[in-house]
């Protein structure tokens, strides 16, 4: 079988599709192209039901808190789905996992086995961006209040007019939801007060509680009580019950933050947390996450890494922290994917000894759009998937590092499905990190469903029956509450 050039598959597999054309200066950049950069093994890519966000600032937020979530095909399980249908904005799919598409498949390089990719309803059409036209950036006066928390820094004269990716729900402090939050409150004091506790209560108010509503609740509980919700917690509950119900009442940021200096403080370091915080997070999150971090212990994030830790991986996550990524909003470049894809391969299984810093440095700053077409284009010219390159040449943390970048870019509901699972498999359970990934994953509770979907996909069943096999009491009933 022979090919006609990069870029041009075989006859029958792919629809043709060319590169999108080139945007005139100043106009908004066009999403990746549709079924562009979709590794094989992977379902196909889309985005949540996000309606278009609001003309100024940073507009309200529905994805993860672990960037910008695309959309998955993956089924919603049985036991709830979200978001609610009668709360959707969008129509509901109707297409069942792995059922054909009603028309011939549109996507460059769509892998065979996994249903075509096409634009779900209620979104806008391909080619339309998402967010409003950014405006130039000007020279702010002397003396005019510093740009907002987690703000991006402004833009160099003539650089491409690209939309910055928000911070995640949760991730900025001006987002809170303004509620009555007095019967909760009220809910949560009466289940503590006393002789004994009502935990099925902490379960029903907190396990859904979104992240905008955690600050109100806290505050609404000190002002009718003039106690802090989460002392009482602490001396009602214990053990990975209490462990779970302080990691929601953290709220996302703080728990980023809490997770941080758990995995730095004390002899050694905990890498696998490390990375389940920073790894694949937009700009406007690690900013964020560095100023809570410096506000919170009055130390500087960077400097707790590197004095913690030395060589690739200081320099590796110097590197995330550097908040450097590519938007996501950001074109899909072939010429750029193209050479991403020859570094790697010089950088890995075209030589002795991989250069890990060059790896780092490539799939670090790249946006997940990005990462998914290298992917792709790097399996499409060498026969072989990025992930197991990576596997192959590398060992330890690096690898584990390195293959969540590319899992990330691929398909973060897969990646969350493996994840949990990592935590769940061999002997003994993995309590801490099981509880500390669902509470990460909870607060999308569209994301919530695809990770569902995605494990059941992959493990052929179901994550909640999984994970009711390997806890029990109230932790397994707070766990399970999270991902329903």
């Amino acid at each position: 079988m022979s090919y006609q050039g990069y870029g041009q598959p075989p006859p029958n597999q792919y629809p043709p599709q060319g590169y999108p054309p080139q945007q005139p200066y100043g106009a908004p950049p066009p999403g990746p192209p549709q079924g562009y950069g979709q590794p094989q093994g992977y379902p196909s890519q889309g985005q949540y039901g996000q309606p278009p966000p609001q003309q100024h600032g940073y507009p309200p937020q529905q994805p993860p808190p672990h960037g910008p979530p695309s959309h998955s095909p993956y089924p919603q399980q049985q036991h709830q789905q979200y978001p609610p249908p009668s709360h959707s904005p969008y129509p509901q799919q109707q297409q069942p996992y792995g059922a054909p598409s009603p028309g011939p498949p549109q996507g460059y390089g769509q892998p065979q086995g996994y249903p075509p990719q096409g634009q779900p309803q209620g979104y806008p059409p391909q080619g339309q961006h998402q967010y409003p036209p950014q405006q130039h950036h000007q020279q702010p006066p002397y003396g005019a209040p510093a740009a907002p928390y987690g703000a991006p820094p402004p833009q160099p004269y003539g650089a491409p007019n690209v939309m910055p990716t928000p911070p995640s729900p949760g991730y900025d402090p001006n987002q809170i939801a303004h509620f009555d939050a007095s019967g909760p409150a009220d809910a949560l004091r009466k289940a503590m007060k006393g002789f004994g506790t009502d935990e099925s209560t902490l379960i029903r108010i907190l396990a859904h509680m979104s992240p905008q509503e955690i600050p109100t609740l806290k505050q609404t509980y000190q002002q009718r009580h003039r106690r802090s919700l989460e002392s009482d917690v602490k001396d009602e509950v214990s053990g990975y019950f209490e462990f779970a119900l302080l990691a929601i009442l953290r709220g996302p940021l703080q728990q980023d933050v809490w997770c941080l200096n758990d995995a730095l403080k004390g002899a050694g370091t905990k890498e696998a947390l490390l990375d389940d915080v920073l790894i694949g997070r937009s700009n406007a999150d690690i900013r964020a996450i560095k100023t809570a971090y410096q506000q919170t212990y009055r130390r500087s994030l960077e400097a707790d890494v590197k004095s913690d830790l030395s060589a690739k991986t200081e320099r590796m996550y110097s590197m995330i922290l550097a908040a450097s990524r590519q938007e996501e909003s950001a074109p899909v470049h072939p010429q750029a994917v193209d050479a991403d894809v020859t570094e790697l391969h010089r950088a890995t299984e075209a030589k002795t000894g991989a250069e890990a810093l060059t790896v780092c440095s490539i799939l670090s700053n790249r946006s997940d759009g990005q990462i998914r077409a290298i992917a792709l284009a790097y399996e499409h010219k060498y026969r072989r998937a990025l992930e197991t390159v990576i596997k192959n040449d590398f060992a330890g943390h690096m690898e584990d590092a390195l293959v969540r970048m590319v899992r990330t870019g691929a398909d973060k509901a897969m990646r969350d499905a493996i994840a949990l699972e990592e935590c769940m498999s061999g002997p003994g359970t993995k309590d801490e990190r099981l509880t500390t990934r669902i509470v990460a994953v909870h607060w999308d509770r569209a994301h919530a469903g695809q990770v569902r979907g995605a494990y059941k996909h992959r493990y052929k069943k179901d994550l909640i029956s999984r994970i009711r096999g390997e806890t029990s009491g109230d932790y397994e009933r707070i766990l399970v509450a999270m991902m329903e």
